[in-house]
């Protein structure tokens, strides 16, 4: 016998001045105690579709609404938002906008002392317990992690006691350490107090390893909804709806096996089943030489902090030296808070150190105003509403072209566009685009600003894999426009198929400056930054691969089938 606790009947839904339908004759049916995750490409509708379990569509973001959406029994378009937030917790993708009270106490809390509950100072307890974070009740939370505020906003809503928590993209912000802790918290409040949990996700092995069943979404509607395991097996159509498979399913299709595994140790179990172990390589993988080349970028002795509260100085970067080099791919990684962005923000001049320098081709960062500093060094921020200025992404991207008066400003913006799948979209305010649109829409910006240093923060946060890949090889491309190009990134993909070279930061200093391989060798290296392979890495490392690889195909090369398969 079924209990369905969201249940989704002929709906459709219209934002005001779109041309289509966001959601087109949606019908849905989610079971009370599930543990769902909603994929799709960028545009989908998936965010959309979470946004009327809680009744912020068609409530708060107004349009054309038809159909009906029950939850819990409760017609939404009946309720109010507020009613609906006791039986829907919504943690959403900006996470840290969620926060707005000064402690961790008093922003749990807040949700029940506003709706007056008698038993707010419970129910504030009873939520920082179920999330783990009792010890941080008295701290402020702008000195949280990224991990940490994230689960403050998840035990704000977990105070109100709802049926259902939906978690809007819960890893695209997080070191991978918190990545999986924010996961496993979500399994544990579905397997031990009955919570169904939604997630909006992108990243396949997180979907294989703690989903119980996927929706797939494409063009505002449903495709089908399957159990994980069934719904891995469709690999093929998963790809082709901008979710490839994960690395160990993958793995193990190039190896003719079909089962599906949800792990690197049950992936690892398959291949020695199968007689299938790695073999030595023909060659050793040589680091390349290093040669001597032009510096684009330098700190030395830099030490930079921000005053707290107290009228102290919190030190971020601490006496560090680092140069940039002509050619270098640079990954900048640690956990949240390791002085990551603040550095990128120092190179690109935003910021000026409190003491010592940086040298951007070998002029002082102190000499010039950021806006000067643009034609050397472009900075990308994180969140990509930051960088929209003007009612359309094609007059955002000709912006700085077209006021240093170059003459080829419509061609570079006409190419750059084309580039990144903007054309079609060029003329949409960038502030209205899907979260995956407006990091393509950054990157157009900052190549039309053609600097010697381009510094893009978290740039594959939030994209869908198809669009995580595009930005991959359209970084790759670069080495004929840009000098150098820096990113910082919690995406261990993105390091290990782009990064010529890593630099771990803890603390707000350098611990490790190597190749990618190198790095991800290191286990103590690896606890230290707060890190966790790609799955490939993981499944090389398990089987005892030497080196290890750093993609499918690499770990496919150094595979040998030494028998009858079981």
């Amino acid at each position: 016998m079924t209990d369905p606790v969201i249940e989704v009947r002929d709906l459709s839904f219209r934002y005001p001045g779109a041309a289509r339908d966001t959601l087109r004759n949606v019908n849905l049916t989610i079971e009370r105690g599930g543990f769902v995750a909603i994929v799709g490409g960028n545009g989908s509708g998936k965010t959309t579709l979470c946004k009327t379990f809680n009744g912020l569509v068609p409530h708060y973001w107004s349009g054309e609404f038809a159909g009906a959406v029950v939850v819990s029994r409760q017609d939404t378009w009946a309720s109010s938002v507020a009613r609906l937030s006791w039986t829907v917790g919504y943690v959403y993708q900006d996470f840290q906008n969620q926060l707005v009270r000064p402690t961790v106490r008093d922003e749990v809390g807040f949700g029940p002392i506003n709706f007056g509950f008698d038993d707010h100072a419970v129910r504030t307890a009873e939520a920082l317990e179920a999330v783990g974070i009792s010890h941080l009740a008295d701290r402020f939370v702008w000195q949280l992690s990224g991990g940490q505020a994230h689960r403050v906003a998840l035990a704000s809503v977990l105070a109100l006691r709802p049926e259902v928590i939906v978690v809007d993209e819960p890893v695209a912000e997080l070191d991978p350490v918190a990545a999986h802790d924010v996961y496993e918290c979500l399994t544990t409040l579905n397997r031990e107090r009955g919570i169904t949990v939604i997630t909006i996700e992108h990243h396949a092995e997180f979907i294989a390893q703690y989903a119980r069943s996927v929706l797939l979404m494409s063009d505002g509607a449903p495709v089908w909804h399957l159990p994980a395991r069934e719904a891995l097996a469709r690999s093929g159509e998963l790809a082709e709806h901008g979710i490839p498979a994960p690395q160990v399913v993958d793995a193990l299709s190039r190896m003719g096996i079909d089962d599906v595994a949800r792990g690197v140790t049950e992936a690892a179990d398959l291949l020695r089943a199968s007689c299938i172990e790695a073999r030595d390589p023909a060659a050793p993988i040589l680091a390349p030489q290093e040669q001597q080349r032009r510096v684009v970028a330098e700190a030395r002795s830099v030490t930079h902090g921000f005053r707290s509260v107290s009228g102290e100085i919190e030190p971020v970067i601490r006496d560090l030296d680092l140069k940039l080099h002509e050619g270098d791919r640079v990954a900048f990684i640690g956990g949240n808070g390791a002085g990551k962005t603040t550095l990128m923000r120092l190179f690109a001049g935003i910021q000026v150190p409190r003491s010592g320098d940086l040298f951007l081709t070998g002029e002082n960062t102190r000499s010039k105003r950021a806006g000067r500093l643009a034609e050397r060094a472009a900075y990308l921020y994180q969140h990509p509403e930051r960088m929209f200025l003007k009612p359309s992404v094609r007059d955002d991207v000709e912006l700085f072209p077209r006021s240093r008066r170059d003459p080829e400003t419509d061609e570079i913006v006409a190419r750059i566009l084309e580039r990144v799948r903007l054309t079609d979209l060029a003329d949409r305010d960038g502030r209205t685009l899907s979260g995956g649109q407006q990091r393509r829409a950054t990157l157009a910006i900052g190549l039309a600003m053609r600097p010697d240093l381009l510094l893009l923060d978290e740039p594959t946060a939030s994209l869908d894999v198809a669009s995580r890949d595009d930005v991959t090889a359209m970084l790759t491309e670069l080495s004929g426009q840009i000098s150098c190009a820096v990113i910082a990134t919690h995406d261990m993909h993105l390091v290990a198929e782009w990064a010529s070279r890593v630099i771990a930061l803890d603390g707000g200093r350098i611990i490790a400056d190597c190749p990618p391989r190198e790095l991800f060798a290191d286990g103590a290296l690896l606890e230290a930054s707060r890190l966790v392979p790609p799955q490939v890495v993981q499944l090389g490392k398990e089987l005892g691969m030497d080196p290890l690889p750093l993609t499918v195909a690499e770990f496919e090369a150094h595979l040998t089938t030494t028998g009858a398969r079981a």
